[in-house]
């Protein structure tokens, strides 16, 4: 069941109505849930459901509801399963045939969207990147052919980083959004391009504060942009690797047939 992400006031009526009247509800924190019921003027039983123990939790959750008792699953704010916790109960009380009905209301990857100004008939939801730069930027560079709008979850000890990782990898001119503190009293949208978004951001540090985030519009030349030239990348890997390791090396990044690209590489290997 979703939950507002900072704004109480956008919990919906289905939502409070089944808060109210569940037996139990299972959340990722309850001090956080607490607060919310506090504000609703609800009390209800409350359990501790997160990523840290919720795999125990299943059969005893799964035998709660063969009695008959209805629970409702809540993360700290927004969606469960959508960036949060709930994943293994979920599917863990599918896969024994139980009911699970969801309750919609915000999310905050629809919230930034909807005010962002970029495309959003097509989009792909990347979530939390790694937390190291060398893995992060792998894997932004398996999304530089992506065409759709882009967007990614980031914290405030990231964000900075993050940003630049992206101008480098996608281009300081790609059009870009980001939202900090959605719904709440200093939300904030930065729009423009990577270079002009990381530039508004780092000059004030009060704008590295809270939750953010990041939509990035897809590859608009997807066929041109980020090509591997493999010839030129033969004559750099060929230097330190044997022919074969080499081809290896440009099969899994450009998806070209290893055997041809290991003749090609002792042809390359010929001529220097």
């Amino acid at each position: 069941m979703a939950t507002p992400i900072g704004n109480l006031n956008d919990i919906t009526e289905r939502a409070k109505t089944t808060l109210t009247e569940v037996d139990m509800i299972a959340c990722e924190d309850t001090r956080h849930t607490g607060k919310l019921l506090h504000h609703l003027g609800i009390q209800n039983k409350l359990i501790a459901v997160h990523d840290h123990n919720e795999r125990d939790k299943i059969d005893w959750i799964a035998s709660c509801l063969e009695k008959g008792q209805s629970i409702a699953l809540v993360s700290d704010a927004g969606t469960p399963l959508i960036s949060d916790p709930g994943y293994p109960l979920v599917s863990g009380l599918r896969e024994r045939g139980m009911k699970v009905q969801p309750v919609p209301g915000v999310s905050a990857i629809i919230t930034a969207l909807s005010g962002a100004g970029l495309p959003t008939d097509r989009f792909t939801f990347e979530g939390f990147l790694a937390h190291k730069s060398g893995a992060k930027r792998e894997r932004l560079e398996t999304l530089i052919q992506e065409t759709r709008t882009m967007v990614f979850y980031e914290s405030k000890h990231r964000i900075l980083d993050t940003l630049k990782v992206m101008a480098e990898v996608f281009g300081a001119d790609r059009k870009a959004s980001v939202a900090r503190e959605l719904t709440k009293t200093f939300e904030t949208y930065y729009s423009g391009n990577l270079a002009e978004i990381t530039e508004e951001i780092s000059a004030d540090h009060q704008q590295q504060k809270g939750e953010f985030v990041v939509m990035i519009t897809g590859n608009p030349e997807p066929d041109s942009a980020g090509a591997v030239d493999s010839e030129k990348l033969f004559k750099l890997l060929l230097k330190e690797l044997p022919p074969k390791k080499a081809a290896a090396v440009i099969s899994d990044l450009t998806g070209e047939n290893k055997k041809e690209l290991y003749q090609r590489a002792l042809e390359i290997q010929g001529k220097l």
